[in-house]
């Protein structure tokens, strides 16, 4: 099964994507981790995407697609995988359809919506921690003692960008340029919306749903 999350900051995507990894063994397949592996192991993609972010440009699509067209490729996506962060523009969206042949085609998009107010409430109480960066929430997960980890006693602290003000720039920035991802998909009909604003297990259950289908 070739799966495509997506979703806002806030929307939950890592919480789902676990459950998902962990109930049909897939692997998940992000860009962030691309690059960071690709750079580790001095690949030749790896080398050519170091330049350009030592040099401060962004790294072009046609890096990117390559770099997802050899992931998808190898033999642990045989069964299918779940591709997160890829693609985020139309251009991208058009690529991966060029590249993932063979059964290697998105069968599903998930995407995870929740309203803005609810983002906001999720996003400004979220509370990291400096030493092993465990994640709590001041309303929903909040730690034992208040701004100390429950986990190794570190402090706890606010990302600068986990603030209203960010979150509208932050959510502007995703809506315009995911939004032609998404009419994309639409019109393949792959998409299926999730309701991500519920409670984490009536979010599964859903998923699972949509999966199962």
């Amino acid at each position: 099964m070739n799966i495509l999350i997506m979703g806002p900051a806030g929307s939950g995507k890592g919480t789902m994507s676990e459950r998902i990894l962990e109930h049909f063994q897939i692997p998940h397949i992000s860009t962030g981790d691309m690059f960071r592996e690709n750079i580790k192991n001095q690949t030749e993609l790896g080398l050519t995407a170091q330049k350009y972010i030592n040099e401060g440009k962004l790294v072009p699509d046609s890096l990117t697609v390559a770099m997802v067209k050899d992931r998808i490729n190898k033999d642990d996506c045989s069964a299918g995988y779940l591709l997160d962060g890829f693609p985020r523009s139309l251009p991208q969206a058009e690529a991966l359809e060029e590249i993932a042949v063979n059964g290697k085609e998105v069968q599903i998009v998930l995407n995870l919506t929740v309203p803005f107010d609810k983002l906001v409430v999720r996003i400004t109480g979220r509370r990291l921690c400096k030493q092993c960066g465990s994640i709590y929430h001041t309303l929903s997960h909040p730690s034992k003692v208040n701004g100390i980890c429950d986990e190794c006693g570190g402090e706890l602290y606010q990302r600068p960008d986990d603030t209203v003000e960010r979150l509208r720039v932050r959510m502007k920035e995703y809506e315009f340029t995911t939004k032609p991802v998404l009419d994309y998909y639409l019109k393949k009909g792959l998409v299926v919306d999730i309701d991500a604003s519920l409670p984490v297990e009536e979010v599964w259950q859903q998923v699972k749903e949509a999966l199962g289908k």
